[in-house]
């Protein structure tokens, strides 16, 4: 920390009397250092970050922060009011108040520095230290850990056991950031536990900027673990990263403490345990009465529910995690924003032709011409809005794509790169590429050993300036080509599918599209369909895939709907109450309305449900019906082409499937309708779209 305060960023006779003059004083500092650009701006910056959540801490501190593009490196300035200043703790006035100035994004080994001040102001000897301090150099030399605060080693500002962590981290890798646990006297705990071993707690802390109150809360909470003999295990979602607890850890823990102020990523990691959740300075000023609230809990044997899904990037894996599996998220990470892009421009689009007819393609721009009181104007403009929407889905899908590879900093290489792809014609194939290239190269580049100087402008300026630039010669002058080239082989091939060729392919859509219920194989298929009908005037071909794909992946949850209705039997309660929601499920093309069924009995359902899909499929691309609109099952039926043929073919598929599962359950035996009889079904079924299954739900689609 030698160089993130110095004897100038230090102000002993602080004379502000309110946390505006002060924040001030010693922004100003900063600037007279160069550490900020942009007083005012940074400032503004100060004032954003104070007007969500009060910075005061009891026992008279003061810690106003921020991240701002003005910042230049990690900073900051301490200084010392002897009248106090209000900033917002229960407790009075602060006479200690810490600047922590950090630049936009940077997440390095300066941040885990700050983060280990964070953890030492809950250290009363170092804060008497600072309190006692007669001159500036030496009050920075207390706070760099260069000093031993009076008081022998508890006092000292750097032996804190997380301290000590923290300072080894800045040689290994900067998101190492989950404290030991605390350490507990073994007889002393209460509550549910094995024999003699302590009470063991898990918990989280996250604030908005993750610099200060994150590390100071997980301090508070093992401090206070220690005094009332539990152990203790933090998770800082912080600025210098996190790593995840240890999945054992999470297993063993008795009760769980989330204190935050942002959401808590991967949250459904803690579900079903006695859980207290709180905000973070709940955790800072009264960490004791949180460990009791949740050691009550758990005496009373409450528990919570599974969390909701997250998004793909907060499903970010665990470190060991096999390369299929990391590009498989990275994928769904694209895909999952992109299916509304597709979702609402292919639904206007179509409703664009249903209003104007099939030549409003060819309809002079609405800002040029419109009618009020014409539909074919209306048609125009719907028509003109889902085009609009349409040129986004390749930039969105490799910006995302990017995005799950290297967070924030990926997106701009990520949306540059995709709609190089859609300037050369490369049309998904290249955005694909684009988007593993940017989150790649931005990967790359952050692994590079930066001065000092250069940290702030890092993730503003010199990580898109590289990386857009990288990705661009590659889809120009590398790459592109050959993929465009190899996209206008699989448009060309789909559009010559003529007879068996056609409905063999119908076959295959509707087998993957039924063979994970909105897993990744069922997006795969999906994503091809949708692939094909994204542009302005998609081919005959194009849209019968698209029939296909829709009619197949309906058919799962409406047979389970009818099963469950024409032989409930063979079915549990919660089965039936299931198979109620799933009409409606079915209908609107959300085949996850069949996975609390094929969760409880996979070997009956999955293959029945395959062979309905592809039965489905068969039959839609046979019969030449032709689909706009990439979402909307029967509510969109009047946009398709045979419609009455299309829907004979989706009941032909519920057929199938419904006799399938009658008679492979009807094998097994009668199900008691009170609930589950036999083994092999004692284990209830989840409910629809909820936790219970490993499939990953992108967007309500199927």
């Amino acid at each position: 920390m030698s160089d993130t305060i110095t004897a100038d960023l230090v102000d002993l006779d602080l004379s502000a009397d309110t946390k505006e003059a002060a924040a001030r004083a010693l922004a100003e500092r900063m600037a007279a250092r160069g550490r900020v650009t942009d007083l005012e701006g940074f400032l503004a910056d100060v004032a954003a970050r104070e007007a969500q959540m009060p910075t005061g801490l009891d026992g008279g501190i003061g810690i106003p922060h921020c991240r701002s593009a003005h910042v230049t490196e990690p900073t900051l300035a301490f200084g010392r009011s002897a009248a106090g200043i209000d900033f917002g703790a229960p407790d009075g006035p602060a006479d200690l108040i810490f600047l922590i100035a950090a630049p936009a994004g940077a997440d390095d080994a300066h941040l885990t520095l700050l983060s280990a001040l964070a953890r030492r102001l809950m250290n009363t000897g170092f804060t008497d230290a600072l309190r006692a301090a007669t001159d500036a150099a030496h009050a920075a030399a207390l706070i760099r850990g260069e000093e031993t605060a009076p008081g022998g080693p508890e006092a000292a500002p750097g032996d804190t056991g997380a301290d000590e962590g923290e300072a080894d981290s800045e040689d290994a890798a900067p998101d190492d950031s989950v404290a030991a646990p605390a350490a507990a006297s073994a007889g002393a705990a209460t509550g549910p536990t094995d024999g003699d071993r302590p009470f063991r707690i898990v918990a989280v802390t996250s604030c908005p900027t993750g610099i200060a109150h994150t590390y100071m809360a997980a301090e508070s909470l093992e401090n206070a673990g220690r005094e009332a003999g539990v152990e203790i295990t933090v998770e800082t979602q912080g600025s210098a990263g996190f790593t995840r607890l240890d999945p054992a850890v999470i297993a063993a823990a008795d009760g769980v403490i989330l204190a935050h102020d942002v959401p808590v990523r991967d949250k459904q990691r803690f579900a079903g345990k006695p859980t207290v959740d709180t905000g973070v300075k709940a955790a800072v000023n009264r960490p004791a009465a949180l460990i009791t609230e949740v050691r009550d809990k758990a005496a009373r044997g409450e528990t919570t529910e599974a969390a909701p899904a997250s998004t793909p990037v907060e499903r970010a894996g665990a470190d060991g995690e096999g390369y299929g599996t990391r590009l498989r998220r990275w994928l769904m990470s694209g895909v999952s924003y992109m299916v509304p892009f597709v979702a609402a421009g292919g639904l206007l689009i179509a409703l664009g032709f249903a209003i104007g007819g099939y030549e409003i393609n060819e309809a002079p721009s609405v800002m040029d011409h419109f009618v009020w009181t014409q539909a074919d104007s209306w048609g125009a403009l719907l028509f003109q809005i889902g085009g609009v929407a349409f040129g986004f889905l390749v930039p969105v899908l490799a910006g995302y794509i990017a995005y799950g590879m290297a967070d924030r900093p990926g997106l701009v290489p990520g949306f540059v790169g995709g709609a190089i792809s859609l300037t050369i014609n490369a049309g998904f194939l290249g955005g694909l590429a684009a988007g593993l290239i940017a989150g790649g190269v931005v990967l790359a580049i952050q692994k590079v050993n930066i001065p000092a100087a250069l940290r702030g402008i890092m993730p503003v300026v010199v990580i898109p300036l590289i990386s857009s630039a990288v990705v661009g010669f590659l889809m120009f002058v590398v790459i592109g080509k050959p993929i465009a080239e190899a996209q206008k082989g699989m448009t060309d091939w789909l559009a010559g599918l003529t007879g068996a060729n056609a409905v063999l392919l119908g076959a295959l859509l509707g087998l993957m599209m039924c063979f994970d219920l909105g897993g990744p194989v069922n997006k795969v298929a999906y994503t091809f369909a949708t692939a094909g009908i994204a542009v302005a005037d998609p081919g005959d071909s194009a849209m019968k895939v698209m029939a296909a794909v829709m009619a197949a992946g309906m058919v799962p949850p409406l047979a389970m709907a009818l099963a469950t209705t024409v032989r409930g039997r063979l079915f549990n309660r919660a089965e039936r109450e299931n198979g109620k929601a799933a009409w409606v499920l079915g209908a609107s093309f959300i085949s996850e309305g069949a996975i609390p069924f094929a969760a409880a009995d996979p070997l009956r359902v999955i293959p029945a449900s395959m062979a309905g899909g592809a039965v489905t499929g068969a039959l839609s691309m046979a019969s030449g019906a032709t689909l706009r609109a990439p979402h909307g099952g029967i509510f969109v039926v009047p946009l398709i082409g045979n419609p009455l043929l299309y829907l004979v073919a989706i009941a032909a598929g519920v057929g199938v499937t419904t006799a399938l599962v009658i008679v492979l359950k009807g094998l097994r035996g009668t199900t008691d309708p009170a609930g589950p009889a036999t083994g092999e079904d004692t284990a209830p079924a989840p409910a629809a779209g909820g936790a219970g299954t490993s499939k990953e739900t992108v967007a309500a689609q199927p």
